[in-house]
């Protein structure tokens, strides 16, 4: 092979894209069931299943109320009634493309038309396209839609509507159209081809007529992939159908100087992209095989017979798995062997760490040059390669990850990369005279701060990886805060005037009258150190690094729901709440209170509100004013109560000619001073 050459349009269409999607997102609230294969592609499904998508064949096998999706290819609409019936949460990942084609016939049902739809039997798409019609009948070609028309004469005089799969072939479309055309007298034609097959198919068609060989990717159950592989066959007389790269015949492309890849519309881009590498590495090998045979005989048998000494690394490929060693051909006269147990201290299966053609690395333990075996270690060659690594993280400060296995004297112990790591308590990220541990078995980024290999001593931080990302964090909160942002975060600390929050790197304060918009005395009766809150940006001081946050939800300000439900001149049922000489305070809602002014409690004169009103009493008042700006209410309760009656004026004697005084009285109640003349 000298070239690969990899269709444009090979891989998964718009409506398979779409499916696998709306299933993994499906699968991120947790498992659910596929009503059939998800898509023709093993792989793919395998892939899914392994995230919680389990396989149906039927709605009969789904449990009450269970989560589902349907497949691209759409089901009957018995299938949907089913699924109701059997209260199930249905996600319906059917192709718009097909969606389309169960209008069309549904359509034709109601209009009495006959159904022809070119297809292939048995195949999902087709089966629920079925599901939607009323008269029908599936046809693969045109020679069997000629048979069927034969055997029925009268069928050409009625009304007829033809549709077709997706992913049947433009050739196919055109001869069954075409003979419909001529046999009968009231049809109406869709072309219901998908516009992406269309194009993978003329693509594929030029491809393999510039190509010495063809490979199409694809399952065998999917009908557009078997078509593709068809049409390859027609301009390629070297075509291979494969499902993955494990399936490609090398040996069939070797005289090939050109080769093309397609794929049908359920081929992920891994899998063309794991064939496509597999061919392209077979060009590199091809050029160093060319290198090779340069190489003279002595030479190539000096390298087999050559002599490997302890503490080599060699590599070779695993060609036995026993239930004690594992044989690895390194290429030499010697026979190496690895001890299954370094695959399966860790309690592993042999078979689940390494396989037989798998590529290994190790390191020559020792020579037996009477039985002219090898015995190897892997854990050994590792080892070495992670205390490099530990001793590079030293230089240049790179986190590494490791788990921890044991709690010791003063500190933990963490296994990074097969090395022991030990951890100070100090250095744990934990408050000190907490318990060590409740880390054991956790996954943690450690930073490491000495290495000594001679005498296998390393030391590292936890602390300072938490520190150095908490910078991290913080600087990334300043740079992007604004008033208003949310955040979530964890109450740290409480005071008598608030709580401070830890919003991700940067404590901010809640004032106490930024949590509740009911009257609260104490933090403590809204947070506890170690909640999870969600909070928002007040306001900030970046240069004295400040941050006021907010708690309490905007949307439930009390005094947005008053001026929203009230205005000047309405009334309401209020609540006493506190009494004061000058008058009383009432709650109109909950956060909202109004004044109600002593001379505003009654219809008559009193000295104290207390000689009518009393704490907890509910009262019918009236709103008099409304100060928005200092979110203030004047209330009154007289000016609901009936007049109390005038009292009868003295006779003045009109011989006297002395002036009457007389106080006017507003509305408030309230005396004006002025004499009127009587």
């Amino acid at each position: 092979m000298e070239k690969v050459i990899v269709a444009k349009s090979a891989g998964f269409c718009f409506g398979v894209s779409r499916s696998v999607e709306m299933a993994e997102k499906l699968l991120c609230e947790g498992s659910a069931f596929s009503l059939g294969q998800l898509i023709h592609n093993d792989d793919v499904c395998n892939a899914l299943a392994e995230k919680g998508l389990g396989l149906i064949n039927s709605p009969d096998e789904l449990p009450d109320g269970a989560r589902v999706i349907i497949r691209s290819h759409g089901v009957a609409k018995s299938v949907y009634d089913t699924l109701e019936s059997k209260h199930a949460l249905i996600t319906d990942a059917t192709c718009p493309k097909v969606k389309k084609i169960h209008q069309i016939v549904s359509r034709a049902a109601d209009e009495d038309r006959f159904v022809i739809i070119i297809g292939m039997h048995n195949h999902p798409e087709v089966e629920a396209v079925c599901g939607w019609c009323g008269e029908h009948k599936v046809c693969a070609d045109e020679s069997e839609l000629r048979t069927f028309f034969d055997n029925e004469p009268d069928l050409s005089a009625k009304a007829i509507t033809m549709v077709i799969q997706t992913t049947q072939t433009r050739t196919n479309f055109i001869e069954c159209s075409d003979f419909l055309k001529k046999r009968c007298t009231n049809v109406e034609i869709f072309d219901t081809i998908c516009g992406a097959t269309s194009m993978r198919q003329e693509e594929a068609s030029k491809l393999s007529a510039e190509c010495d060989a063809m490979v199409v990717i694809g399952g065998r159950h999917s009908a557009n992939s078997v078509h593709l592989a068809e049409i390859c066959r027609q301009g390629c007389d070297n075509v291979q159908f494969i499902k993955n790269a494990e399936e490609i015949d090398m040996d069939r492309l070797k005289n090939a100087r050109t080769v093309g890849i397609t794929a049908g519309a359920s081929a992920p881009a891994w899998i063309i992209k794991e064939v496509s590498n597999k061919m392209s590495e077979e060009i590199k090998i091809d050029a160093t095989a060319a290198e090779e045979k340069e190489m003279s005989f002595d030479e190539m048998l000096e390298e087999s017979i050559k002599t490997i000494y302890n503490g080599d690394k060699v590599t070779g490929c695993v060609v036995a798995i026993t239930g004690t060693e594992i044989s690895v051909d390194i290429g030499t006269k010697y026979s190496g062997f690895i001890p299954t147990t370094e695959f399966t201290d860790d309690g592993i299966k042999v078979e689940d760490a390494v396989k037989v053609g798998d590529e290994i690395e190790a390191v020559v333990v020792r020579v037996n040059d009477v039985e002219g075996t090898v015995m190897l270690s892997k854990k050994r060659l590792d080892a070495a390669k992670s205390w490099t690594a530990v001793e590079s993280a030293v230089e240049d400060g790179t986190i590494l990850e490791g788990v921890v296995t044991e709690e010791n004297k003063g500190g933990i112990v963490v296994n990074v990369k097969g090395i022991r790591v030990f951890v100070p308590a100090s250095q744990s990220g934990l408050p000190k005279d907490a318990e060590m541990s409740q880390l054991l078995k956790q996954k943690v980024r450690v930073k490491i701060t000495e290495v000594n290999r001679g005498r296998k001593r390393v030391v590292g931080s936890i602390r300072a990886v938490a520190q150095k990302e908490r910078r991290e964090r913080a600087e990334a909160i300043w740079n992007e805060i604004e008033v208003g942002k949310k955040y979530h975060g964890t109450v740290k600390s409480m005071t008598s005037y608030g709580a401070f929050v830890d919003i991700g790197g940067i404590d901010g304060m809640v004032h106490v009258s930024e949590m509740s918009w009911s009257r609260i005395k104490n933090p403590a009766e809204v947070f506890s150190v170690g909640d999870d809150v969600d909070v928002y940006v007040i306001n900030f001081d970046k240069e004295k690094r400040k941050i006021s946050l907010g708690y309490k939800d905007p949307a439930e300000n009390p005094w947005t729901k008053f001026t929203a439900a009230y205005e000047v001149g309405s009334t309401a049922q209020v609540k006493i709440v506190k009494l004061m000489t000058f008058g009383a305070f009432a709650e109109v809602l909950p956060g909202v209170d109004g004044l109600i002014h002593i001379s505003q409690i009654a219809n008559r004169r009193i000295g104290k509100p207390e000689e009518v009103l009393s704490v907890g009493d509910v009262v019918e008042a009236k709103i008099t004013a409304i100060d928005n700006e200092n979110q203030k209410i004047s209330l009154s309760i007289r000016a609901l109560s009936e007049p109390a009656p005038a009292a009868e004026p003295e006779e003045v004697e009109e011989e006297s000619g002395e002036d009457a005084l007389v106080y006017e009285v507003s509305e408030t109640g309230e005396a004006s001073g002025e004499i009127v003349e009587d």
